[in-house]
């Protein structure tokens, strides 16, 4: 039976532990943008042993390339972006103190077993939803890479951003527990 949690950025190990495939999170505080490229130029600066443009430490990244805003607004619309593009580079972030990803769709086993190795949880956020979802963003900054245009990384504030957890730290995925209930034995 999921459960529901409200949580605030940065995650703790104790945040992400309690966490099962299926629990709904309401997320509050910063979690920060990227994709692909942004995730390929932060390992690149991983593997250099130069300084991040945030700290990772508890983040929690959002694969994201958001609309630009309407007048008045931090952000247009805000939808997740599939996630196995980034498979190649979040086990390295999830090493380096990364707690958590937002997308949507499945995540390859390497990703899974970091999450499980690094105490890491992968949350799914609603496709199609990105104009709801951008109304949670209550602030929006690009911090690096603005040649990236909507994939810059961006700080983004965020209040009861509604996620749920679809890899946990015990190695579950929810895409595999919801099949499982619905195949034919």
């Amino acid at each position: 039976m999921s459960q529901t949690y409200y949580l605030t950025t940065p995650l703790k190990e104790e945040d992400v532990t309690k966490l099962n495939s299926g629990d709904i999170v309401y997320l509050s505080g910063i979690i920060y943008s990227a994709r692909d490229a942004a995730h390929k130029r932060l390992v690149d600066l991983i593997e250099e042993g130069k300084d991040l443009p945030f700290d990772l430490e508890g983040s929690v990244i959002y694969f994201v390339g958001p609309t630009p805003p309407k007048p008045g607004e931090p952000i247009g619309s805000a939808g997740p972006t599939t996630s196995y593009r980034m498979d190649t580079y979040s086990p390295t972030l999830l090493k380096h103190g990364s707690r958590g990803m937002i997308g949507k769709g499945k995540r390859n086993s390497d990703v899974i077993n970091a999450c499980m190795e690094h105490k890491g949880v992968y949350f799914g956020a609603t496709g199609g939803a990105g104009a709801l979802l951008g109304k949670r963003i209550i602030s929006a900054e690009i911090i690096a890479y603005p040649e990236l245009g909507p994939e810059a990384v961006r700080k983004l504030e965020v209040k009861d951003f509604p996620v749920t957890v679809i890899n946990d730290t015990k190695g579950n995925d929810l895409y595999q527990i919801g099949r499982s209930q619905y195949e034919i034995k």
